[in-house]
């Protein structure tokens, strides 16, 4: 009686197999949280290896709090409304993390913009022609992990439709 099957009524794509399941939801914290401390160390320890000032002053504010920031906005979108939109649930894996990674990347691109535009003036700080390259590059590579760890909870919690079967 606990693996009973219960269908989903969007009459739709998938539908929610085992109730008592194990799995744990998707929780946002840890993710925004090894989504700033990864790239801050990988770019710290580039920066310490080739002692590029600027890289190590990047690795902390530039790299590391884009890709938080993106993981953050993009994990809360995810979690309230990304189960609802059925192209993420039903498409590729791996097609949905690619448009989510272009889509990290323009976000990413147009921060840069944004940021080279409003503090065009106070370009005297030395991360500032940073920018261009490191807000795109922690906006696709944040959108990247949060969007593939998520399709990979959701993928657990819903069992698709003809997979049962195989």
């Amino acid at each position: 009686m606990r693996n009973m099957k219960y269908l989903d009524k969007t009459e739709g794509v998938y539908a929610i197999t085992n109730v008592d399941s194990n799995v744990k939801p998707f929780v946002l914290w840890p993710e925004v949280l090894m989504a700033y401390v990864a790239p801050v160390i990988m770019a710290g320890i580039g920066g310490l290896i080739t002692a590029d000032k600027g890289l190590q002053i990047g690795a902390l504010t530039t790299i590391g709090g884009t890709s938080a920031i993106v993981a953050w906005m993009l994990g809360l979108w995810l979690r309230s409304r990304g189960i609802h939109n059925r192209w993420i649930i039903g498409a590729n894996h791996l097609v949905v993390v690619g448009i989510f990674a272009l889509i990290g990347t323009m976000f990413g691109l147009f921060a840069a913009w944004s940021a080279s535009c409003l503090l065009g003036q106070f370009n005297h700080f030395i991360w500032f022609d940073r920018v261009w390259i490191d807000f795109p590059l922690s906006a696709m590579i944040a959108s990247t992990i949060i969007t593939w760890r998520w399709r990979l909870n959701v993928k657990k919690i819903f069992a698709f439709k003809g997979e049962d079967r195989k």
